[in-house]
């Protein structure tokens, strides 16, 4: 297997992973990524087979397990019943029990929100000056929507936000000490909302999806409160984190991509550009796997135990799935892509994160068909994940 030197924390790198994932590709289906120690998939049928591969999986094998340091007891002990985490059975009763509640009815049911809430924050907006779009659009519609369709009180998303970000900076190739204490306070802070809020749902039940998920069982099992709190903060952090980045890099994407937007977000075309700026620029660029027996990979020995990361990024460029895979094209005889993942672990809040982003795009534009940017964008220190750290624009 070759091996390919890139620093995760390279301002050339996180401003344009892309020619690094090219130069992957050319190693072959995998790769070895010496900073991470770790081997690497990164051509598309590379990725897309192992992220369906029932002999690779989320949860490391018992035996491997390491004790867990001290300070970071409370974060992995609340991850220990994250869905995200876990492999059959376990996994198979929480995403069962959690889709009978996150249905597509349910779903579909916030379109009218989504819209509204898009319009409240366009009339917001300053005119004749420059402003970030991320705190002002981009951020407030996923955190609000996972809010409301949750049940959580609107006016908390502000906190929520702040904890979602300290949680998943666990995830970063910058993480330090100091990261990992912020999460640490975040996940307990968190917690212990969660827990407060689910008793009192318990005891005055609504029309949201955490009196749902409370109601609901398979075969006579209910979620315990442990999994009821890491679900929700689990749906509350995916269902937003990820979702912002794809409205930035979006509107971005769209932005200098020097065609018709207007056509682009026309609503015959609308879906297919959508999925189109998420292949092309995804929020997150590598999930991880670990393999359950010694098994050949791509012509590669592994043994159980041994993990691969999956580059998601690089899936989504390879040009022998999308032929000039950096340009925006709608028109992509196959559109599917990567950044959803696939398989067992394919993300449970794609219908909701699509449905927002085909609502909210169109409406920006219809809105705002003069907003251009004020100033090249940035992309944040935060990878795995690639999203902007503001995006500058001007009516």
């Amino acid at each position: 297997m070759q091996s390919l030197s890139q620093s995760p924390l390279d301002p050339a790198f996180i401003q344009n992973p892309y020619p690094f994932y090219d130069r992957a590709r050319a190693c072959g289906p995998l790769f070895f990524w010496p900073e991470y120690d770790l081997a690497c998939a990164c051509s598309f049928e590379a990725v897309d087979s192992l992220l369906r591969d029932r002999r690779l999986g989320r949860a490391q094998p018992v035996e491997l397990q390491r004790p867990v340091p001290e300070h970071l007891q409370p974060f992995y002990a609340f991850e220990r019943h994250s869905m995200l985490e876990l492999e059959p059975p376990d996994h198979t009763r929480l995403r069962g029990l959690v889709l009978r509640a996150f249905t597509s009815r349910r779903i579909n049911a916030m379109a009218d929100q989504i819209a509204a809430l898009g319009n409240r924050l366009i009339d917001a907006f300053p005119v004749r000056t420059s402003f970030d779009l991320l705190p002002a659009f981009a951020e407030q519609i996923p955190v609000i929507v996972i809010s409301r369709l949750l049940g959580v009180p609107e006016e908390m998303a502000p906190q929520l936000l702040g904890w979602s970000h300290d949680m998943v900076a666990m995830y970063q190739a910058n993480r330090d000490r100091q990261t990992e204490e912020r999460a640490v306070v975040a996940t307990c802070a968190f917690s212990d909302f969660m827990r407060d809020y689910i008793d009192s749902r318990r005891s005055r039940p609504a029309d949201d999806l955490i009196s749902t998920l409370i109601a609901a069982n398979a075969d006579g099992a209910r979620l315990s409160t442990d999994e009821l709190i890491t679900t929700t903060i689990l749906l509350l952090n995916a269902g937003h984190e990820a979702t912002v980045h794809a409205i930035g890099n979006g509107v971005k994407t769209l932005l200098q991509s020097g065609q018709d937007i207007a056509a682009l977000l026309a609503p015959e075309r609308c879906a297919a550009t959508i999925e189109e700026t998420i292949r092309l620029d995804p929020p997150l660029h590598m999930f991880t796997r670990y393999v359950y027996e010694d098994m050949t990979i791509f012509g590669e020995e592994f043994k159980r135990g041994a993990q691969i990361g999956l580059l998601l990024g690089a899936a989504n460029h390879d040009p022998r799935r999308f032929p000039s895979p950096q340009l925006l094209d709608p028109a992509r005889k196959d559109g599917s892509n990567a950044s959803f993942g696939a398989g067992l672990h394919f993300c449970i809040g794609a219908p909701l994160a699509r449905l927002e982003l085909q609502i909210a795009l169109p409406i920006l534009f219809g809105r705002c068909p003069t907003l251009t940017l004020a100033r090249p964008p940035d992309y944040a220190d935060r990878y795995h994940f690639h999203g902007l750290t503001q995006l500058m624009v001007r009516l």
